[in-house]
C-alpha cells in the first residue's frame, strides 16, 4: 500500500482522497492549515488528516519524507514550494495547476530531481492535452488544434449564467493572465477573454473565449508543427461580456481580492454541473485534408457511494489516473513528465480514467 499526501482539503482534495482510499491500494494523509477544511474531509479508515503550514519548509519536508507521492490541490501560488519540498526528500510530485509560471518553476526543479514531477494533471490542462496529443498523432501533417473545455451549471439562474464549481483564485487567474497560443506556427501570447466564438453541441449554444493555462506544455511541444493552436473556455452566451465589464470597466482585474469576495458571496456553488470537453484537430492524412473531433460531457454523480460534482469527478480522476500509471511503472520515475506523454488508451483503460471513457450518446472520437 503506497502512502500519499494530498495538500489542500477543499472540494477537489477531498474528492481525490476518497477516490484513492476506497481502492484499498493507497493510504492518504490530507494536509491543510485550516482545521475547518480538514473537518470536511470524508471519513475513511485509510484517510488521515494533519494541520500543516505549507510555508514551513522543514515541516513540509518532514511530512513528505518517505511518502510515495504528494498531490497538490492547493492554490496555484503555493505549488512551487510544495514541489521544492518534494524534490528535497525524493518524493514524486503531481499538481493541478493551470498557472503557466508555476509550471515553469516545476520544470526547472525537475532538472535536479530524483523523483518524477508531473504538473497539470487535472482537466484543462491535463486530460485535454492527452486527448489533443492523441488526435494530433493520427495526422501526417497538422493544420489546427482547437481545445475547448467548460465546467458549467446544468441550471444557470443569474446574468453570468454561471455558478462556482472550481477554485475562485484559479478562475480569476485564468480570466486575467495572458494566454498561450500558436499562430502561424509560432508560440505567442494572446489576451484573456478575447477571440470570442459561438458553437452548438448536442443541441445547445455556447460561447468560448481565450483563458490562460489550458494548453499546458502542449503548446511548446507542438510549436513549429501546427499552424494554429488555441485553448478557450466554454460558457453560456453572455458570460464574457459581463466579465469584461467587471475586469476592465470597473478595474477589478487590479483588485482581485474584491472580485474574489464578489464571486464567493454572490455566486452560489452547485453540485449540479456538467463538464464539456471538445477538441477538434485538422490536418492532412493520406493526402487528404481531414478533421477528427473528440466531444464528451461528464455529469455530476455518485463515486463509490459519495455524490460528487462533475468538476470534482473530472479533476480528481485526472490526477488519480496519472498517479496510478506512475505507481504501476507506466510513466517515467524521474524528471519532468508532460501530460502529452501519457497515452489516451492507457488513461481511459485505467480504473480512474474510466470516468472519462466515452459512453452512449455524445462522446466519441473520430
Amino acid at each position: 500500500m503506497k502512502h500519499i499526501v494530498i495538500i489542500g482539503a477543499g472540494n477537489i482534495g477531498s474528492a481525490i482522497a476518497w477516490m484513492l482510499a476506497v481502492t484499498g491500494d493507497y493510504r492518504v494523509t490530507v494536509a491543510d492549515r485550516s482545521a475547518d477544511q480538514l473537518a470536511n474531509v470524508p471519513g475513511h479508515e485509510r484517510v488521515d488528516t494533519e494541520i500543516v503550514d505549507i510555508t514551513d519548509r522543514l515541516g513540509l519536508q518532514a511530512l513528505l519524507k518517505d511518502k510515495f507521492a504528494v498531490l497538490s490541490a492547493a492554490p496555484f501560488h503555493l505549488t512551487a514550494g510544495i514541489a521544492e519540498a518534494a524534490v528535497a526528500v525524493g518524493t514524486h510530485y503531481l499538481d493541478l495547476t493551470e498557472d503557466v509560471e508555476s509550471t515553469r518553476k516545476v520544470k526547472k526543479l525537475s532538472e535536479m530531481s530524483e523523483s518524477a514531477l508531473i504538473p497539470q494533471c487535472g482537466l484543462a490542462p491535463g486530460f485535454i492535452s492527452i486527448v489533443a496529443a492523441d488526435l494530433a498523432s493520427r495526422f501526417d501533417k497538422l493544420d489546427s488544434v482547437r481545445m475547448r473545455v467548460g465546467a458549467l451549471p446544468q441550471y444557470p439562474s443569474n446574468a453570468l449564467n454561471y455558478n462556482l464549481t472550481w477554485s475562485t483564485d484559479g478562475l480569476i487567474n485564468e480570466y486575467i493572465e495572458p494566454c498561450e497560443a500558436i499562430v502561424e506556427g509560432r508560440l505567442t501570447a494572446v489576451p484573456a477573454l478575447e477571440e470570442r466564438e459561438e458553437f452548438s453541441l448536442d443541441g445547445m449554444t455556447y460561447e468560448a473565449f481565450n483563458t490562460s493555462g489550458g494548453l499546458g506544455t502542449l503548446a511548446a511541444t507542438l510549436e513549429g508543427k501546427v499552424r494554429t493552436m488555441n485553448y478557450r473556455t466554454i460558457r453560456y452566451p453572455g458570460h464574457v461580456a459581463i466579465m469584461k465589464a467587471l475586469l476592465n470597466d470597473l478595474n477589478l482585474r487590479n483588485r482581485r481580492d474584491v472580485l474574489k469576495d464578489l464571486f464567493e458571496n454572490a455566486l452560489p456553488a452547485t453540485m449540479q454541473d456538467v463538464v464539456i470537453v471538445f477538441v477538434t484537430v485538422c490536418g492532412t492524412k493520406n493526402g487528404r485534408f481531414m478533421q477528427e473531433t473528440y466531444a464528451h460531457k461528464v455529469y455530476a454523480g455518485p463515486v463509490s457511494g459519495r455524490m460528487m460534482s462533475a468538476i470534482q469527478i473530472t479533476t480528481a480522476a485526472g490526477i488519480t489516473t496519472v498517479l496510478d500509471l506512475l505507481s504501476q511503472g507506466k510513466l517515467p520515475q524521474k524528471g519532468f513528465v508532460k501530460q502529452e506523454d501519457i497515452g489516451l488508451a492507457d488513461f481511459l483503460a485505467n480504473r480512474f480514467g474510466q470516468y472519462y471513457a466515452p459512453r452512449e450518446g455524445l462522446a466519441k472520437v473520430g
